[in-house]
């Protein structure tokens, strides 16, 4: 769940102090500001079980379904078989550095969609932050303070409504409260629109680029690994092989070969298995014998995985591209939602996808180690999971902020008590930030190194 950010009247979601850096975290005096921050969920990205990850496979792209492909480097094995990465790890600087500034760069242009909506209808617009937190640079230009902040992985925009040292009439029709809602509606969405675009933008660059990641199924099943001194190992059987037939039958260019390979095996226990190998270009006929399980089933020692071949796909012409951008983000646009979807709706079961700054990070600077050219649907799927969350219509969010302004036009126009609006965002708000903290302590306890020094 990406980031959340809010038109509030003085809090920013997951910063310590208010657009003020010298201001409590719960101003008396209110302003009005939207506000960005980290992802703090990122349901897409899955985190799996495995927590190794051989260094000869390289992270692919991104899936449809969200999980990461793997390309195999000649004669490797990969990362344990059917589960799969391990995001455990901050390791690399420039990784790291490449994830933060995709982060960063997200949240600029959440953040420049609010500003631009606001200032190109004449609103008043007092601030515009990269980071939260103390100032470390900024500057003024036609009354507003631009500056960047200490922790970068934040940002909003800030309007003077409310602000006591503003010298804006509190009557001028310029402010953002007293725009009509219409115009309001505008400055709200504009942050999810500006993501939307932008995700688009980054794959249609992807593929005239790089082209699209794909896989082909191929005939078969991998092996890649034995055990050593499994049934697998005595008979013959090496990692990297390929088994193409068992007993007689060819298995199918299908995901489910897999599981038809371990039934037939299971079925087995001390009765000879016969299986068709290709190894390289050459091809073997080797009979294993698998051993008995303490439950009665049969077991070789093998991983068994899909056989896929990893492609790219360019396009032909410039209306081809469009095509190829438009089903591809269309694709990952559905599966942010429908993963997102269970997330909430089986929130006991997949609470373990919830992840904070410091996973989405170290999965950001796994894909960069592996492949720069991951990076485009890493950036895609981020804008896409953070134009999604925010049109939920809960407090902090700006789906919030538009259910409010939805209640107010069904009141004829009439606004809800500045109060009773306060109390809302503010209970969200404290909310999101205690569940943000939650994450990021137990996500930075979960780090490599992190876990080695305790």
């Amino acid at each position: 769940m990406l980031n959340v950010h809010s038109l509030t009247s003085g809090n920013t979601f997951l910063r310590l102090r208010s657009a003020d850096s010298s201001s409590p975290l719960w101003p008396l005096q209110p302003k009005s500001q939207f506000s960005a921050t980290v992802p703090i969920c990122f349901a897409c990205l899955r985190k799996h079980a495995s927590r190794q990850r051989p260094f000869n496979w390289r992270v692919e792209g991104v899936a449809r379904d969200g999980y990461l492909l793997f390309h195999q480097r000649r004669g490797l094995k990969p990362p344990s078989a059917i589960p799969g990465l391990s995001i455990g790890s901050l390791e690399g600087p420039q990784s790291v550095l490449e994830a933060v500034a995709i982060l960063t760069a997200i949240i600029v242009v959440h953040e420049s969609g609010h500003f631009l909506a606001a200032y190109l209808q004449g609103i008043h617009v007092s601030k515009f932050a990269v980071g939260f937190g103390p100032i470390l640079a900024k500057f003024n230009a036609k009354n507003v303070e631009y500056s960047i902040r200490a922790f970068p992985l934040g940002g909003f925009v800030g309007f003077p409504d409310n602000d006591p040292e503003s010298d804006i009439p509190v009557d001028d029709v310029n402010l953002l409260k007293n725009r009509p809602i219409f115009d309001r509606a505008l400055v709200i969405s504009a942050g999810v629109i500006a993501n939307i675009i932008f995700a688009y933008m980054i794959i249609f660059v992807q593929v005239l680029a790089v082209g699209l990641p794909v896989q082909e199924a191929l005939p078969g099943v991998l092996v890649p690994e034995v055990q050593a001194s499994s049934a697998a190992a005595r008979y013959g059987l090496q990692s990297g092989d390929v088994i193409l037939g068992v007993n007689g039958s060819k298995l199918l260019k299908s995901g489910a070969s897999v599981f038809d390979l371990v039934d037939i095996i299971k079925k087995s226990p001390s009765k000879t298995v016969s299986f068709s190998v290709e190894r390289g270009k050459t091809s073997l006929e080797i009979d294993v014998v698998p051993d008995l399980n303490s439950d009665g089933t049969g077991r070789i020692g093998v991983q068994l995985s899909p056989h896929i071949k990893f492609a790219k796909v360019k396009p032909g012409n410039l209306a081809q591209a469009v095509a190829f951008a438009g089903k591809e983000f269309w694709g990952l646009s559905f599966n942010v939602v429908d993963s997102l979807k269970q997330t909430f709706f089986n929130f006991s079961q997949s609470a373990s996808k919830v992840s904070s700054p410091v996973a989405i990070i170290a999965v950001g600077a796994e894909v960069a180690r592996s492949s720069t050219e991951g990076l485009y649907q890493f950036a895609a799927v981020l804008n896409i999971n953070l134009a999604v969350i925010n049109l939920l219509p809960l407090p902090a969010l700006d789906g919030g902020s538009l259910f409010l302004l939805l209640i107010e036009a069904a009141r004829g126009g009439r606004k809800l008590p500045q109060e009773i609006e306060q109390r809302i965002m503010s209970s969200g708000i404290l909310v999101v930030i205690t569940l943000g903290m939650f994450l990021i302590v137990r996500d930075t306890l979960n780090l490599d190194f992190i876990r080695e020094m305790l």
